[in-house]
């Protein structure tokens, strides 16, 4: 399957990593700054040899006819080059979030159905080991009735981070902490309870020289009754990040912790056996290497074998746009002093 990866930064290695280890045929790079590539993609230099390398993506995409295409710019453009990749006649793996407004998701959601072209947003979460014992634990029904949740993403990026590129933490290209840290862990939210009903914010910038929020707070009620609180920061004191989700029902309640939410630091059900809280804490106990986790790879393989068979991958254009609701009601919630309902 040819492929082409649209954007070279920071996270491109663990998109061009899957691609290389699922053995898509790696057909072109593209970056408005080459430099990104040896800077980002030099431990690939070998596997990479002749590989053209574009600085307009457009050009790529007729000179090459890529068949997937995975784009990892900043977020304001997400759209239109996904919408230029379908047009183009190739599936679409886009960086979270899948847009930065409702009306382009909508946008992106027409092109792929009229196009008959797979979408994936890439919130790769949903694949990281412990997430996936959590969600069968969900659907197994172990919670009983499940009475509230709440998902904490508190990271430090300093002035260094947000200086890397003008584009970071602007309204039009990037957003703020809710947007670019906290949608893997709202998408998680959504994907454990359920459809969202109403939300209510508040976001404030209190210390990086950006445009968006450097911390927001928020409360969900979702249409199960169950509500769950988020908090999603770039203040955190250095050294002492951590990404929590956890989901308290009436039979149960489960914690995953750590830096990126892959540490099973609780885990108790009323059918549980004696020993399973230990075994799950110590299955689950390692770090990843990367805040990026290791879903990456399984995420690909899933996209790879929706196209192969026809079917809807499991994070999906749909998925990817309830996720963006939230932020963007979030958002509007902070802005107006006023609870958002969804439609």
């Amino acid at each position: 399957m040819r492929y082409c990866l649209i954007g070279c930064g920071r996270v491109s290695p663990e998109h061009l990593r899957a691609g290389r280890d699922h053995n898509l045929e790696i057909a072109g790079l593209c970056d408005i700054d080459p430099a990104q590539i040896d800077l980002n993609l030099g431990f690939a230099k070998d596997f990479l040899a002749g590989v053209p390398v574009y600085q307009n993506y457009k050009k790529m995409l007729a000179a090459q006819r890529p068949e997937l295409v995975a784009i990892a710019t900043p977020s304001g453009l997400h759209a239109q080059m996904a919408l230029d990749c379908l047009a183009a006649g190739a599936h679409v793996i886009i960086e979270k979030p899948v847009a930065m407004s409702m009306a382009d998701a909508r946008s992106i959601k027409e092109a792929a159905k009229k196009t008959g072209l797979l979408v994936c947003n890439n919130l790769q979460n949903r694949f990281n080991p412990a997430v996936r014992a959590l969600h069968q634990a969900v659907t197994a029904g172990r919670f009983g009735k499940i009475y509230s949740a709440s998902m904490r993403l508190r990271w430090f990026r300093g002035e260094d981070y947000y200086r890397q590129a003008a584009w970071r933490g602007t309204r039009a290209l990037d957003g703020g902490a809710m947007m670019n840290q906290g949608i893997h862990g709202i998408d998680l939210l959504c994907w454990m309870l359920g459809e969202p009903r109403r939300i209510t914010a508040m976001t404030t910038r209190l210390a990086r020289e950006i445009e968006m929020e450097d911390l927001g707070l928020a409360v969900v009620e979702f249409r199960s009754g169950a509500l769950a609180s988020i908090e999603c920061t770039t203040l955190r004191y250095p050294d002492a990040e951590e990404s929590v989700l956890e989901i308290n029902g009436e039979r149960g309640c489960v914690r995953l912790g750590g830096i990126a939410g892959h540490v099973a630091e609780l885990w108790r059900f009323d059918d549980a056996s004696p020993d399973e809280e230990n075994a799950m804490r110590l299955k689950y106990a390692r770090e990843p290497e990367t805040v990026y986790g290791s879903g990456h790879g399984m995420l690909y393989a899933d996209v790879i074998d929706a196209i192969k068979t026809g079917r809807r991958p499991l994070v999906g254009i749909d998925e990817g746009a309830r996720a963006l609701s939230v932020v963007l009601g979030a958002y509007e919630s902070s802005n107006t002093g006023r609870t958002v309902t969804f439609s």
